[in-house]
């Protein structure tokens, strides 16, 4: 059976160390590993979400052309993460690394808490919209049958989120 490539819109967070030499080797590992990245957004300083007594984070989204399955993605991703040092220990808390796989072409994907596509908090995180809409700002989000520019004009979400 002949797989047909998708776009898979990626975001990316690094609060520690090189955080700008992690974003790089990462986007270098997603297209060597997912496929090749067609598009990526400016890199954007963002205040810590969720737990706030932690460094700034720096986030940007990248476009990516694969034939791999939405699970598939994942996988390569956290091993991405794994590599680069990721380290889980606590939700929200600072990370070397953080790939989280946002938009799946117009696949809606939901694997219980393994996976969940579209990401289901995206339509809540400026930190989220703003790259994504820089990239992506015309792709329609699967369920709320609105664009990621349209999500991002109507959010309420008042994180300071500086473009670098």
């Amino acid at each position: 059976m002949q797989l047909d490539s998708k776009n898979v819109y990626l975001l990316l967070g690094s609060n520690l160390g090189d955080r700008e030499m992690l974003l790089t080797e990462a986007v270098e590992q997603i297209g060597n590993r997912v496929g090749p990245v067609f598009s990526r957004s400016s890199v954007y300083e963002t205040a810590a979400w969720g737990k706030a007594d932690q460094p700034s984070f720096l986030n940007m989204a990248v476009g990516v052309n694969t034939m791999l399955s939405p699970l598939e993605v994942l996988q390569e991703v956290l091993a991405i993460e794994e590599e680069l040092g990721r380290v889980r220990k606590e939700k929200w808390g600072s990370r070397l690394i953080d790939i989280d796989v946002i938009l799946f072409a117009d696949q809606i994907v939901n694997i219980g808490e393994q996976l969940q596509i579209p990401h289901p908090q995206m339509q809540y995180r400026r930190f989220v919209l703003e790259p994504l809409t820089e990239i992506a700002g015309e792709v329609i989000h699967p369920i709320l049958q609105k664009s990621v520019s349209e999500i991002l004009g109507i959010l309420d979400d008042n994180l300071t989120v500086t473009k670098i």
